[in-house]
Parts: structure tokens; sequence; C-alpha cells
């Protein structure tokens, strides 16, 4: 199968790897050699976060004869990411339509071995395959999809990020209360703005020419939402796992510490921005919605432990977890470890914890796994973005069970 060419690319948006070499084996498959690219250096963390890949295949030589030719997808360092504890159970995703969302499936002979990420490919035909670690949301999907708000909502820019993208901001109902969910922060975690369409479709009834149900028209005479659907769109653009042009982890980036000065123009505008803007408005609700690379279940993580911590913040949380969890695919047995209080005071740096303190209101981290759900296996497609989209749709019944007590003063008490 000597005719047959391979060749490898991350020049697109959201791309990333570098192709190392391809070889020709006895059996007549062949080899493929790859490395994740690093993100730049982190000057806090003292690092560059790696994990996230994505790229594109294109396959010459196969003719018109319906020949086959297995290739085997090696990641050579894999070992060597900021999550490789993540690999095991993980599958690899791949699509022949990049413009597709929803046409991603996973390669179920995904195997972490020896500290390399492998999966087999049978190619039936010349043409391009996409491969990722998470079905990429691109810039022109993230342009159009502001497009369609901007229809039947106030979008707007908070600012500029470091290499001049708009950091878009949908403003939406008519209520005291204010509300604000932010995504994709970390920019490898494409889920996150998945969910974010998810919701504004279901909160301006995009598919419905405006029409909403009723619970959305409860919530838009009750709050205020300020919704920003991409916080990093300079790493998301550059295939980056976790951080922004500068090489900020934007979700350490909401106050200073120690000798670290944050957020700042020169380094985080993304948060800077965001925050400025939150001052002027206050905040009684903030939702930060993440991707998590090894626990195999959607959860929510609060500010437990912050300084303001009490009574009434943990019956809030408590409350909205669990009637979230009785939406959609959200569950509360598993989740981060509680954090000591004199650990958490080490992390007032985190967007959770820091708007939760600084506006005393309920503040909550989402995840979603990269990998399959295992409340609701599905080993062809596992979490994706559809299931993303659905999770954000589904966030809002609970919302507006805790509404009625965000304002209270005291420990509130809900009905079951």
């Amino acid at each position: 199968m000597s005719d047959v060419t391979v060749s490898v690319s991350d020049t697109f948006d959201g791309g990333n790897i570098e192709f190392i070499h391809a070889i020709s084996k006895e059996d007549d498959s062949i080899d493929v050699i790859v490395r994740i690219k690093p993100d730049i250096h982190t000057e806090l963390e003292k690092m560059a976060h790696m994990q996230y890949f994505c790229f594109r295949v294109t396959i010459g030589g196969l003719g018109n004869k319906k020949k086959k030719q297995r290739v085997n997808y090696i990641i050579e360092n894999a070992e060597r990411v900021s999550y490789p504890t993540a690999w095991p159970g993980s599958t690899v995703f791949y699509t022949n339509n990049v413009e597709d969302v929803d046409s991603w499936k996973r390669n179920r002979d995904t195997a972490y071995v020896a500290g390399q990420l492998s999966w087999p490919h049978v190619h039936e035909s010349n043409g391009s395959i996409y491969f990722s670690y998470f079905p990429p949301y691109s810039y022109a999907r993230h342009l159009s999809f502001m497009s369609r708000c901007a229809s039947l909502a106030h979008v707007g820019t908070l600012g500029q990020s470091l290499e001049g993208r708009e950091m878009d901001y949908i403003v939406v109902g008519t209520g005291s209360l204010v509300a604000w969910v932010i995504h994709r922060q970390h920019p490898g975690e494409s889920m996150a703005e998945h969910y974010a369409e998810g919701l504004l479709t279901r909160l301006l009834g995009l598919d419905n020419n405006g029409d909403v149900d009723g619970v959305v028209k409860q919530l838009l005479s009750l709050f205020t939402f300020y919704i920003v659907p991409c916080m990093c769109p300079d790493g998301a653009v550059k295939g980056h796992l976790r951080t922004n042009a500068a090489g900020a982890n934007l979700n350490r980036e909401w106050t200073s510490t120690a000798n670290y000065e944050a957020p700042s123009l020169e380094r985080s505008p993304e948060v800077y921005y965001t925050l400025e803007k939150m001052k002027e408005t206050g905040c009684d609700f903030f939702l930060d919605v993440h991707g998590d690379e090894e626990l195999p279940f959607n959860f929510l993580s609060g500010a437990a432990n912050i300084p303001n911590w009490g009574p009434r913040l943990e019956a809030l949380h408590g409350a909205f977890c669990a009637a979230y969890s009785r939406q959609g695919e959200m569950q509360q047995k598993y989740g981060y470890p509680a954090t000591p209080a004199e650990t958490v005071l080490k992390y007032m740096n985190v967007a959770c914890n820091q708007i939760g303190y600084r506006f005393d209101c309920l503040a909550v981290t989402l995840e979603m796994p990269f990998k399959d759900c295992k409340d609701y296996p599905d080993p062809d497609y596992g979490w994706n973005p559809k299931r993303s989209r659905d999770l954000g749709a589904s966030v809002l019944e609970a919302l507006l069970y805790v509404a009625p007590q965000l304002h209270t003063t005291e420990a509130p008490r809900f009905s079951p």
C-alpha cells in the first residue's frame, strides 16, 4: 500500500496537533505518530497546559476500487499532558463533516497504553477525516449564533480579547434579579459553548420564532440575564486547553494573589471586562460552565467555605443542585471532594469563589464530562454536543425553583 498517502493538518479554527511521522507496517497498516501542542506557558501555575487536540487527516491513493486502509493513530506524548489519569476510559471523536457538530462519533477502540493514546481507523475512500478530544465549537459558529441571538435580544461586547476578538454577551429579561452565566473560560472545554447554545435557544425561543415556554416567561419577568457564551475566544481558535493568547488560565484571574496582579488588561482582559460589567450590574446568581477531563458525570461544585459561606448560601446551593438533578442528566452523587476552608482561601482567584464572596450570592460551577456519561452510557456517541445543549436548556427549572429565596437574609426553606 505504498501508493497510499497520509497528510495531517491542524491549521484550522481550533486545530491542535503536531505531525511527527508515518510508518508503513508489514501488515499493510500505517502508524501515524502525532503530538499534542502545549498551551502558552502559564505564569501563575508555572506550566504549559495541554490535553485538547483536534486535527484533520487527508487520505489519498485509494483509487476508485473501494480499497480500505487501516491507520493506527498514536499520540506519543499523552502521558505528559495536564491530566494523564483522565485517558483511561476516554474515547476519541471522529467525523468526515466538521461543520455538523452532531455528526461526531466515538472510536470505541481508543486505548491508553504505555503512556500513549492510540486508536485505529479504517479509511474506505480518499478524503478527509477529523479527530478530536471533544467536538469543537468554531468561532464561525459562534459568530453565526450571535447573529441569531441579536434578532431577539441585545447582543453587545464587554470589550476585546488580547487578539481583538469581541467579548460577546447577551442581555435578556426585565426582572430585578441579576443572573450571570459564563461559559468556556477554559477554551478546550468546548462542551461549555454547546451548553450555552442550548440555554440561549430556549431562553430566546430561537427555534420557535421567539415564542417561549411558561418557565422562561416567569424567569424573564424575575431576572435580567447576562450570558457570555465564550470567555476565551483566542484560546478557542488556537486549540488551547486552558489558556488565552497570553497563557493566562482565566479561572485563576478573578482577583490578585500574593505578587500576582489580576485581572489585568495586559494578561486577562477577558476577565477584567467581565468583572467590570458585573460591578455595574450586581449579581444574584452566578453559573460558570466547564468540562472535566476525569469524571464521567455531570456535576455541580459550589463556593463552600468562602469567608461569607453560611446557612443561607449552603441552603441555596443544596436546593439548586437538588432541583437541577430532577431535570435531564444532572446528578449529585459524584463530584469534587469538599475543600477545607484554609485551602479555599488560597483559591479566591477562582471565579465561583470570588463572585460568591464579592456579591454574597449563589455561585455555582458546572462540569460536564469529556468521557461518556456513566449515568446514561452511549458508547457510540457518549457525552456530546447535543446532550450538552439539552443540559443547558434544562437548567432553567432549577433557577426558577431558587429564585424567590435568592434575596433572603436568613437560611431559606424550600418545599420538597
